[in-house]
Order: C-alpha cells, then structure tokens, then sequence
C-alpha cells in the first residue's frame, strides 16, 4: 500500500499503541505523525512504517493546516463505521 501525505494510521507500537495519528510528511525510512493533542505539527513523531497499520482514509490538506483541525478529524474518523472495523470498537 502506498503512503500519502493526510493518510489516517492506528499506532501498532509504542506509548501511542492504538491511537489514530494522520502523516503529515514522510521519507524512504520513516513517517511523520501527529494528532494534534499529544502529538503536535510543530513536533511530530517519527514512526516506522513497519509500526502502523494504514488505513484507507486520507485528510485532505485543509483539514491539516492546526492542530485543532487534525482533531476534528481524527474525532470524525474514530465515530465512524471504518474506524470501528479497524479499531474494533
């Protein structure tokens, strides 16, 4: 699957294990995540592709210029159906 820039990931690993994150840059090794709450655009986590599990939903860029926007998304993300599938709740 290829990653994109917006693209919604669930944490597989680490102190944000289960958390949905959006990728707000990435390289050939590792992806830039933030959730706007913990995690924020001016200081995103850096996880390893291997650490995540894609998801087929994607912010567009509108919804990631602040860090209150990413939440808003995310917040939609996780009340809808898709997530509870992937989140399993």
């Amino acid at each position: 699957m290829g990653i994109s820039k917006g693209q919604i990931v669930i944490s597989k690993a680490g102190h944000d294990k289960g958390d949905a994150l959006v990728v707000i840059a990435y390289d050939e090794k590792y992806l830039y995540v933030c959730d706007g709450k913990h995690r924020m655009l001016e200081s995103p986590k850096r996880k390893k592709p291997m650490h995540v599990s894609f998801t087929k939903t994607v912010v567009d860029e509108e919804s990631m210029r602040t860090n209150r926007q990413i939440r808003k998304s995310l917040a939609i993300f996780r009340n809808s159906d898709y997530s509870e599938e992937i989140l399993g709740g």
